[in-house]
């Protein structure tokens, strides 16, 4: 894991800080704006709406004064005594032209229609009884028709032949004004905001773009979702504060004006704020990361210089330049790790001292015995064959006790000049694995005290790889050799294991022997450690170690336990085309040879002592 120094730690937390402070006066100031920006627009759309209002209300004075007027001249009372609906029609016309207006329609005495002008085409005569029959049950002084996706606010007044006190009741005149996009200009005007009129569901005038009045946020509009309470509307890509006005009085269909102010022209202040605002935090940022640079440069350099005292320890240097002046806590800490490093030197260097002691000791007392005893049997069976009456037979069994100890001494010496080398000496070549794993289990087999062990060997899959197999042989028989040491001696098992995983070949030993006691496992590569130590000089694990690694591999003690432990051995196992070429002994100096194995034999053997 990457570590992270101090100073870039407080730098790091100027700058989050910065941030932080900044994203929440940004968010304060964001919200109290906005907040105060919709105030400003729910007071105006009020105050529109009261506008409109009071707008309204003389309009519909006007125009129901005017359809009065209309409705007592002379013209008109004469048109309504004509009895042919054809007189009548073209007789209205130039009434209908008077108004100004842009509905007229003649209702007779008995409730038909006989006259009906429109400038828009489409409004039906049928249309105009229905809404005519409705008008006379509604007590309000103006009314709603709509025919044809046109709504009108039409005024319905009497025509009688003489005095409205008196005079005989000719019929009904019924003039309207159609609530068009040209009046939703003129109240856009007084309001100073989008309008909207909409009956219904339908919207039937409106200020807003036609490309915002298909956006589906206009539903909320037509739908009658808004109440007289202002609410955000999203038409289109623009945001909306709107509220609503019913103008429908008693008619059963909702007649209303919607009007709306934007919120985002209203807000676009909020952004050259914000960009003001994050102007300064980064400005901030930037000086402040620049002070806390310099101060930390001023606190942390001792703490760093101290940290690198701590990582030289660490790498064995005793000696790494510190500065312990000053009387702040690092400056203690600093002179306190001194005394510490200068004690701890000290230490290392008696218990070294100490150690080799021990270790030469340790080595000369096992060598010593084993040369003894190995000389001894030289000597005693030398002596023996001076005997000149002994038979030809007696004297090649005391001829081959001599040459089994003097074997065991150059075993010895083979090791612990093993155990000295620092660089590898390999003469390798490109085998089979198996067929030293089977050569170092025959030698085994002869010892006199492992006759009696079963050693099972097993192979999987190709085996081949570049290795010396003098040296291999070895450490596989010191390993198959502890082995058989530490498995029971009536029921002793050794399994060996061979198989290739990726370039690797892989060589398991298992015995079932009690395991390894816990406080030599973690050393039991040391000198001197191994558990078949009772049998001799305590260096065969060593060996084995250092001649896998020589080979670039390694010797793990996979797991131990009652009945089972697992030593595994990892040799790379290139192919001989890619290697031959690459690889080199380093202790020689010279290219490895590929020397082809004869046998190819990958099959499970078992071996037994019979």
């Amino acid at each position: 894991m990457p570590r992270t120094r101090l100073r870039t730690r407080f730098l790091l937390s100027m700058i989050l800080i910065t941030f932080g402070l900044t994203a929440l006066s940004l968010l304060v100031v964001r919200h109290s704006v906005q907040t105060h920006v919709r105030e400003e627009i729910v007071r105006e759309l009020r105050n529109s709406v009261t506008t409109f209002q009071n707008f309204q209300h003389d309009r519909e004075v006007m125009l129901s004064h005017s359809a009065e007027l209309v409705a007592d001249l002379p013209i008109t009372r004469a048109i309504m005594t004509a009895h042919d609906p054809a007189t009548i029609q073209d007789a209205s016309k130039d009434v209908w032209q008077l108004t100004g207006s842009d509905l007229l329609v003649l209702v007779n005495r008995d409730g038909a229609v006989v006259a009906l002008h429109t400038k828009t085409a489409g409004f039906t005569q049928e249309a105009a009884k229905k809404y005519f029959d409705r008008s006379l049950n509604e007590e309000d002084s103006s009314h709603w028709w709509f025919g044809a996706h046109h709504l009108y606010q039409t005024f319905v007044q009497p025509v009688y032949f003489g005095a409205k006190t008196d005079g005989p009741l000719l019929g009904f005149l019924i003039i309207g004004y159609q609530i068009d996009d040209r009046l939703a200009r003129e109240v856009s005007k007084v309001s100073a905001s989008h309008v909207a009129f909409s009956y219904g569901d339908e919207i039937v005038a409106t200020t807003l773009t036609p490309l915002q009045a298909q956006g589906p946020g206009v539903n909320a509009l037509a739908t009658g979702s808004l109440q007289s309470s202002p609410l955000d509307v999203q038409v289109g890509a623009e945001h909306f504060v709107a509220t609503s006005l019913d103008l429908s009085g008693q008619q059963p269909i909702s007649v209303r004006l919607t009007v709306l102010g934007s919120y985002d022209q209203a807000a676009r202040f909020l952004g050259n704020l914000n960009r003001l605002l994050l102007l300064l935090g980064f400005t901030a940022v930037l000086i402040g990361s620049g002070l806390v640079f310099l101060i930390s440069h001023t606190f942390t350099r001792p703490l760093a210089t101290l940290v690198e005292g701590v990582r030289a320890l660490e790498h064995g240097d005793y000696h790494h330049p510190l500065d312990p002046r000053g009387s702040d806590e690092v400056a203690e800490l600093t002179s306190a790790f001194d005394r510490m490093r200068a004690s701890l030197l000290k230490t290392q260097q008696a218990l070294l001292e100490s150690e080799q002691l021990a270790t030469i000791g340790r080595m000369a007392s096992s060598i010593s015995h084993d040369l003894r005893h190995a000389l001894a049997a030289v000597v005693a069976n030398s002596e023996f064959l001076c005997d000149g009456r002994l038979t030809s037979v007696q004297r090649e069994e005391l001829y081959q006790e001599v040459r089994t100890a003097v074997n065991q001494m150059t075993d010895l010496i083979d090791s612990l000049l093993e155990f000295a080398r620092t660089r590898a000496s390999l003469n390798p070549a490109y085998g089979n694995v198996v067929e030293t794993v089977q050569r170092a289990m025959q030698a085994v087999r002869l010892h006199p005290r492992h006759q009696g062990t079963l050693i099972e060997v097993h192979s999987h899959g190709q085996s081949s790889a570049w290795f010396d197999s003098r040296k291999l042989e070895r450490a596989l028989y010191n390993l198959l050799l502890n082995a058989c040491e530490a498995a029971p001696s009536n029921e002793g098992r050794v399994q060996v294991t061979v198989q290739r995983k990726e370039t690797s070949v892989i060589i398991e030993v298992a015995d079932n022997g009690p395991g390894i006691a816990e406080p030599i496992r973690d050393k039991l590569f040391h000198p001197f450690v191994s558990f078949g130590k009772q049998n001799g000089t305590g260096l065969g694990l060593t060996v084995v170690q250092k001649i896998v690694q020589d080979h670039g591999g390694e010797i793990v003690m996979e797991r131990t336990a009652d009945n089972l432990t697992v030593f595994r051995i990892t040799i790379p196992g290139q192919d001989p085309q890619s290697s031959a070429d690459a690889v080199l002994d380093e202790g020689a100096g010279h290219p490895f040879v590929p020397v082809e194995s004869d046998s190819a034999t990958e099959n499970s053997i078992r071996h037994s002592d019979q």
